[in-house]
């Protein structure tokens, strides 16, 4: 059972150390060694028992958040990410623009008796547009 108890180390190595840490670690970790056993009694081998506990265990981002260590995969602040944000509508517009001019290039010099530009146009347009509901998303905050 020591991959279990690296497993808990290794999940609240970000939380400063406390009394009430060392508590929730104790009881996550006791709980990942019950369902272990009780997997073993079932027939599963130890090893797998332990990898099956580990996968379905789950997030516990809300009890970090408890226990006050910062969440989150980067330090990115809210200003850095809504700048991301509209780096990646701006560069949509354009490249769906790019796009739509090429489809309006190739249509009206290999084609010009039909206009068919039209359609792939609608589909282009589906990137900036769910670009936008991306940043103004995190623009709002949600």
């Amino acid at each position: 059972m020591k991959k279990l108890s690296q497993y808990v180390k290794d999940l609240f190595k970000d939380v400063p150390d406390s009394e009430k840490k060392e508590d929730v670690m104790q009881e996550v970790l006791q709980n990942l060694e019950e369902k272990t056993w009780d997997l073993m009694e079932q027939g599963k081998e130890e090893e797998d028992a332990i990898n099956k506990v580990i996968v379905e265990f789950g997030d516990i981002d809300d009890l970090k958040r408890e226990l006050g260590a910062s969440v989150g995969s980067s330090n990115e602040s809210a200003s850095d990410i809504l700048k991301s944000k509209k780096l990646s509508l701006e560069y949509s517009i354009w490249g769906s623009l790019l796009i739509i001019g090429l489809c309006v290039f190739i249509n009206f010099y290999y084609s010009p008796q039909t206009v068919w530009f039209v359609y792939p146009t609608f589909a282009i347009l589906w990137w900036p547009l769910s670009m936008y509901y991306v940043w103004s998303k995190a623009k709002r905050g949600n």
